[in-house]
């Protein structure tokens, strides 16, 4: 399989992995968005809702990553900046979730 073969798929499946889980952020944001400080807090603080959100922000980077990345490969010509500019948004799709997850975890 070709490698734009496999970058297409793996899109096209984490976006639909995607839309239960903006389902269920969209209707529990809805329900807390006038809740104070200590409401949020607990939300977050829930088992399934840290489990939930954190496959959200995975998924949602992953995404983000490859779109991102197919931008680059289409509009960027010399390859160093290409490749230099792909490393970014993926140790940015690394480090973002990852440092989202763990403050969440020890909320």
């Amino acid at each position: 399989m070709l490698q734009a073969t496999k970058k297409w798929l793996f899109q096209k499946i984490s976006s639909v992995i995607m839309v239960p889980f903006m389902i269920w952020f969209l209707m529990n944001i809805v329900t807390i968005f006038n809740g104070n400080y200590d409401e949020v807090v607990n939300f977050f603080t829930s088992q399934p809702s840290k489990i939930l959100f954190s496959i959200f922000i995975v998924s949602m980077f992953f995404y983000s990553a490859l779109s991102i990345s197919e931008i680059f490969e289409d509009y960027i010509k010399q390859e160093n900046l290409k490749k230099y500019a792909n490393l970014g948004v993926f140790l940015s799709s690394l480090i973002i979730p990852l440092f989202t997850i763990i403050t969440i975890i020890y909320l």
